[in-house]
């Protein structure tokens, strides 16, 4: 019997040890979007984040690329290449097509940084570039602990390269995202709100299926699009479709209702006052240091 309970108890040792070992493994999360400004580690004041938010959202209006800074505490076990490139997928930074958002990235306790560019600014900010800024006008103000001095210094001339870049101006304030490719597909994408919002409903009934049906969609909206306003309203179109789906086929009105022809160009990635990706697109284009 004192065999069995030690044999049990060694069991449940690794097991435990196996667990927390995994836990303290596991990839950092990767925060919300919450802002151009993200500072997990209480690094920046709040005067301090303030004044950078305004600066990056001037530069957007203006220019319409995005940057945005992220400080965190560690990457690991990640390098800090691996984690910026897991960032920038989730955040979606710079407007669809363009491809003009840049991630700047610190992890203080590893004493590591990295500019992450988008495709469309690789030729301006380029690896040399991004290398020279970050070895020449960052850390040298972070190895003397002027960290907010660093990011805004390299914030500034991250800017500056981008501003000789020639892109495409951005949409008027208020101005839709670029739904061309979901106007080009409506009428699939109605079809495909009608059959599997029928089967959602026959599954889960009409309000759980309806729901089921919405958040579909609006995820898909807001996968190709980062743009949260419109996912919400395609959203909310899917559902009202898939509530009345079975009148809608009755009566021989499926590609009725005054849904199509609904998405029209734009190219905005933050609306309503808020701060969101725009959908752009990154390929590992930028550049690492540490201090």
């Amino acid at each position: 019997m004192k065999s069995a309970k030690a044999v049990i108890l060694a069991f449940m040792l690794c097991w435990t040890f196996a667990g927390t070992t995994m836990i303290a493994l596991a990839d950092v999360a990767v925060p919300p979007l919450t802002g151009r400004v993200v500072d997990l580690t209480a690094t920046l004041s709040a005067d301090q984040v303030a004044a950078l938010e305004q600066k990056l959202k001037a530069f957007e209006d203006r220019k319409g690329s995005q940057l945005a800074v992220l400080i965190v505490p560690t990457t690991q076990p990640e390098t800090i290449e691996q984690y910026a490139l897991r960032v920038v997928e989730q955040w979606k930074l710079g407007r669809r097509k363009v491809d003009d958002g840049a991630l700047l990235l610190i992890a203080k306790n590893d004493r590591k940084l990295r500019i992450e560019v988008g495709y469309g600014l690789e030729g301006a900010l380029n690896d040399a570039t991004s290398k020279r800024i970050i070895d020449e006008i960052i850390t040298p103000k972070f190895r003397s602990g002027d960290f907010a001095g660093g990011i805004s210094d390299g914030a500034d001339r991250i800017l500056k390269v981008i501003d000789g870049e020639p892109l495409p101006a951005p949409k008027p304030e208020g101005e839709l995202p670029d739904l061309g490719f979901i106007g080009e597909y409506f009428p699939f994408l109605l079809i495909v709100v009608l059959v599997g919002g029928g089967i959602f409903r026959a599954i889960f009934g009409r309000l759980l299926g309806s729901l089921v049906a919405g958040g579909g969609v609006a995820f898909f909206i807001w996968f190709f699009l980062g743009a949260l306003s419109i996912a919400a309203i395609g959203g909310l179109i899917a559902f009202v479709v898939t509530m009345i789906g079975d009148s809608i086929v009755s009566s021989g009105g499926g590609g009725r209702g005054g849904y199509g022809g609904g998405f029209s160009s734009g190219g905005s990635s933050s609306s309503g006052g808020g701060f969101s990706g725009g959908g752009g697109s990154f390929g590992g284009g930028g550049a690492s240091g540490s201090w």
